[in-house]
């Protein structure tokens, strides 16, 4: 059931609904923080199937437009910056309102809409750059919209099961979209030759991955209740068990990249603190709960660990050369036939599957210098993907891909340990901001040293070094904010 205009996120949740209905406000959720991981995950992947599986091709797309490899380096990498700079614009908008799955909802919209009007971008004579172009641009927009919502959703029902693993998991389904796509447009090239079709049929992915998004947030209207409470999968069997845990004291423990946020979940499961009208939510002009518990004014806003982290992360973004600029270079050199371009881009896409995965579970287990592996990959990426060899190309887009994979799940899950849950919309837009400016920069960089490899090989390797001490810099001030909670503000 869709809310109407003036309805909330939680307008299903009436007390008394008919089986099959929202439940009741107050009562408990109505799937398993698995459930809603993976439901999350799979709306990623059908979505990401449909976008992957433009993106494999858009430079190729804008080649036969007419771009030159500096025009292919701009559009994509301001494709990039405005997915992700808009996000400091939406995430504190999601913050505020707290309907966090409208901004999913609208986001994933506007990519289940740009991305297949594509295939008419061939059609309409001197145009269709000029319409490509916007809409690639529009895509990257949703994917602004949605970003910050759909993590903050994301990280609420993972809390309860380990935000390494839940985001690692929900990574490789996302990934699996963003293998299955490529692969889709391959054969439909291959049977027609032409590049129109392969975006038509993506409009098929784009809206069951609507309809799956609809049915979850009809379902589980509120995922703030993954993050208050101390129930995880393994003691669903055992209530029991589950009372004692919530009932334990949580003493910190620096050793644990989450335990700041177990301790605070293990205080609102205080009677008296869940009784504090406080700490209750706030009902919008329409008398519902919002979907957010949030408590602006607890703990620091935005520390600077994260702030050192964003800048780590942006500078090593700088020199990772978009896809969009490595598939121009595959079709202008011809190292490959069109049809192999989508099958490269499916394989990185299957590397950064298995990145995610396994770095979110080291992430778990040893924490958050798992990340220093980050810049080590991205420092091989011009010199092997800008090659005329086609085995460089293609071992040059694997670690290209698994950079992606580890910037897109581990280095959020970290985000989410050090931002306090209310403020994390405004967290995850600060540092798309940061990023998006670097791979509009990124872009350039990669299109205008095209000719000149040897150049930007050395750029990106001072760059990697700078991103190494920034990395060391924030592990060094996060595990100091750790021991000092109450530390000052930024």
């Amino acid at each position: 059931m869709m809310s109407t205009p003036g309805s909330t996120d939680n307008a299903g949740a009436a007390a008394g609904a008919a089986p099959g209905a929202e439940p009741a406000a107050g009562a408990g959720p109505a799937w398993s923080a698995w459930r809603v991981v993976v439901n999350l995950g799979i709306v990623s992947l059908v979505i990401d199937l449909a976008s992957k599986g433009g993106h494999s091709l858009t430079g190729a797309l804008l080649g036969q437009l007419g771009a030159s490899a500096l025009i292919v380096g701009v559009v994509t990498g301001l494709g990039e910056a405005v997915a992700l700079a808009l996000r400091l614009v939406s995430g504190p908008w999601s913050d505020k309102s707290g309907r966090y799955w409208r901004f999913a909802i609208a986001g994933y919209a506007l990519t289940a809409v740009c991305i297949p009007l594509l295939a008419v971008t061939p059609f309409v004579g001197g145009a269709g750059l000029l319409l490509a172009s916007a809409l690639i641009l529009g895509d990257r927009t949703g994917k602004a919209i949605r970003s910050p919502a759909k993590t903050v959703l994301l990280a609420n029902a993972a809390s309860a099961v380990g935000r390494g693993r839940g985001f690692g998991v929900h990574k490789l389904l996302d990934q699996l979209g963003s293998l299955l796509g490529p692969l889709l447009a391959w054969a439909v090239i291959t049977v027609t030759t032409v590049l129109w079709p392969a975006f038509a049929v993506l409009a098929i992915p784009g809206a069951a991955g609507l309809g799956i998004l609809l049915w979850t947030r009809r379902r589980v209207p509120d995922t703030n209740v993954y993050e208050s409470s101390e129930s995880n999968e393994s003691n669903e069997s055992n209530e029991s068990n589950e009372s004692n845990e919530s009932n334990e004291s949580v003493a910190p423990n620096p050793d644990r990249p989450d335990w700041p946020d177990r301790a605070n979940r293990a205080n609102r499961a205080n009677p008296e603190d869940l009784a504090d009208p406080d700490d209750a939510d706030e009902p919008d002009d329409a008398g519902h709960p919002d979907q957010a518990h949030r408590d602006p004014a607890a703990g620091p806003r935005l520390p600077l660990s994260f702030y050192l982290l964003a800048a780590a992360v942006g500078v090593s973004t700088v020199g990772l050369v978009g896809f969009g600029v490595i598939s121009f270079h595959l079709t202008d050199v011809a190292i490959v036939p069109l049809a192999t371009v989508p099958l490269i881009y499916a394989a990185a896409m299957g590397a950064a599957a298995l990145a995610a995965l396994v770095s979110g579970y080291a992430y778990d287990a040893a924490g958050a210098r798992v990340l220093l592996v980050l810049p080590l990959l991205v420092v091989l990426v011009p010199g092997l993907t800008l090659s005329v060899q086609a085995g460089a190309v293609l071992a040059g887009a694997l670690i290209w891909g698994a950079a992606t994979g580890i910037q897109e799940s581990t280095v959020q899950a970290l985000i989410a340990d050090l931002v306090p849950n209310g403020h994390r919309g405004t967290a995850y837009g600060v540092f798309a901001a940061f990023a998006g400016a670097s791979a509009l920069i990124g872009g350039v960089l990669a299109g205008a040293l095209y000719d000149q490899v040897p150049w930007l090989v050395m750029i990106v390797g001072i760059l990697q070094t700078c991103a190494l001490v920034l990395f060391l810099l924030t592990f060094r001030l996060q595990n100091r904010e750790r021991r000092q909670p109450a530390g000052p503000q930024v």
